[in-house]
């Protein structure tokens, strides 16, 4: 069974910009897989759609997490809520109440499987704060637990929302650019934390990420999409930077630090033998 199953999945946004354009996609169970692309090119729509944030077009298509349907021919199911406690959702931008202590952030993970007076006077049992503790320490912030998260800084405050998701004993981990808005530093201790959810947790992470060079270093397999389609789905060994700039043209550029620009590059071995090199005239990705 896996993880995240997606078929013939589309996205026309009013203006009549297609954000996404036939999308078919499987991640196994245990995968930690980069989603790559310049601005604009859909990863954070397709991420928002398999998390049941956003309906796709009403047309035939599906988007299936561990085996259910948490959206069907443009239309969310109505058990979302329940299929949503399996997905731990990172944002950009952390997502957490800054006026709460990062204890409380944390253990919002924890509400869905709580009774509804609990939810309302925010009274969590015991083995709830225990796991909340357990998972701040386990990120390397414990010792930040009854701070407010307005004071944490910001790879502290992507930490702890990876600890939320531990709360929230998910298995599967959406991460949205988690890395963007962080210095060097703090997004290497983002990216080990997501490694060491995928492997010691055995959790399925989905990343998205702007960095090439990132994607490589932490993730087997990359999907590249542009203009919101799929054009790569392979080793992300493969990903020369001559292969970015058959696929991106000037805006691999976006992609790439400056010791990979494709003026530096060899001529490209385009792909190793099971990437997937999708043209965008393509009616519908492989």
């Amino acid at each position: 069974m896996e993880a995240i199953r997606i078929e013939r999945l589309s996205k026309t946004f009013g203006n009549g910009r297609k954000a996404l354009d036939e999308i078919d996609l499987r991640v196994e169970q245990g995968e930690m897989v980069a989603l790559i692309g310049a601005s604009g090119s859909g990863k954070s729509t397709l991420l928002r759609h398999i998390a049941g944030f956003m309906v796709s077009d009403a047309q035939p298509s599906q988007i299936a997490i561990l085996g259910r349907p948490i959206q069907q021919n443009g239309r969310i199911v109505r058990e979302v809520r329940s299929i949503r406690r399996d997905i731990g959702f990172v944002f950009q931008q952390f997502n957490l109440v800054n006026r709460l202590t990062v204890e409380a952030n944390v253990l919002i993970g924890a509400l869905a499987r709580l009774p509804l007076w609990r939810r309302l006077t925010g009274c969590f049992p015991r083995n709830e704060r225990a796991l909340s503790m357990s998972a701040l320490n386990e990120v390397g912030i414990g010792e930040h637990a009854f701070e407010r998260a307005s004071n944490l800084s910001g790879g502290q405050q992507q930490r702890a929302a990876l600890a939320r998701a531990l709360v929230q004993q998910a298995r599967i981990i959406l991460a949205d650019e988690p890395i963007a808005s962080l210095d060097p530093e703090s997004s290497r201790r983002v990216m080990d934390m997501l490694s060491t959810l995928n492997i010691e947790h055995r959790l399925t992470v989905l990343v998205s990420l702007h960095q090439v060079d990132i994607a490589m270093q932490y993730c087997t397999r990359t999907i590249a999409m542009r203009r919101g389609k799929v054009v790569y789905d392979g080793p992300s060994s493969a990903l020369t930077p001559a292969l970015l700039q058959n696929l991106y043209g000037d805006d691999a550029r976006e992609l790439l630090d400056d010791s990979q620009q494709p003026d530096n590059a060899d001529s490209a071995a385009s792909a190793a033998p099971r990437a997937r090199v999708l043209p965008l005239n393509t009616a519908r990705s492989a």
